[in-house]
């Protein structure tokens, strides 16, 4: 199914957009715009559940592409539908998106706590659809305070968990997060990191998640610059950075197109 093309009450929308986020990564501001198309549509109808899924789905683009300012403006949004209506799941997730918000925006400490709520709520009332994105973020909130060896003792518990449960989704996105840790910890080696980076994008391949692909990437591609091997570097990134042909404003290919420059 298709979020792009769901009606704003199809009860399968829930499904939808979890599944088939990596899809949607080459066409995100195809899926910005339609984000707003449904949640408008589900806001018309005044069907409020659909309403927060459809933000949720919105608020995860945003922060993706790196619009912090649409991000913020959709997530509260997303809450104010949540406590209208009681929505307990979806007010924990609404503050999981503050939490992590407040990680990018510099507040790491703010948000690691939001955060660590959000997962609580969520676990207590069984709702474990979200744990891996929370987990990720809890993951770059520890590493941006200097404890990068939890953030990695983290991650590698949810890569254990999302394995055992045949549930793959994130997992290029879990492998590139563990790379980069492992580089700020002094037990660990380049080489290992590099490792975790390749196994990142071979996943990414396997499942056309192309903007996961692209930030493993540029992480590998920076690895490697930093070692002197500039032609491997530049041979990684190009590709991947010329799959896209829109959403060319966006964080990631910007800062893809910035080290390709630096390459030469």
């Amino acid at each position: 199914m298709d979020p792009l093309a769901c009606p704003p009450d199809d009860p399968g929308l829930t499904a939808a957009v979890v599944q088939t986020f990596p899809a949607t990564q080459l066409f995100l501001e195809r899926a910005a715009a339609s984000g707003l198309r449904l949640a408008l549509g589900a806001e018309r109808m005044d069907h409020p559940v659909s309403l927060t899924i459809v933000l949720h789905w919105a608020a995860s683009v945003f922060l993706w592409t790196g619009d912090l300012a649409s991000a913020e403006q959709h997530i509260d949004w997303f809450i104010s539908p949540a406590e209208t209506n009681s929505l307990g799941p979806s007010l924990a997730i609404g503050h999981g998106f503050k939490g992590e918000l407040a990680i990018r925006l510099g507040d790491a400490k703010g948000g690691i706590e939001i955060v660590r709520k959000c997962l609580e709520k969520l676990q207590a009332a069984s709702y474990e659809l979200l744990t891996t994105p929370f987990n990720i973020s809890l993951a770059q909130g520890l590493a941006a305070i200097g404890q990068s060896a939890e953030g990695v003792a983290l991650i590698d518990e949810t890569i254990r968990r999302v394995e055992a449960n045949g549930d793959d989704l994130y997992l290029p996105e879990l492998l590139r997060v563990k790379g980069g840790l492992l580089l700020s910890t002094s037990s660990a080696s380049a080489d290992e990191a590099e490792r975790t980076f390749v196994r990142s994008i071979e996943m990414s391949r396997r499942q056309g998640a192309r903007s996961w692909e692209l930030r493993t990437a540029i992480d590998l591609a920076g690895l490697l610059a930093d070692q002197g091997r500039r032609e491997r570097s530049r041979t990684i990134l190009r590709p991947v950075f010329e799959q896209f042909a829109e959403g060319l404003d966006t964080a990631d290919l910007k800062a893809a197109e910035s080290l390709l420059a630096t390459l030469g």
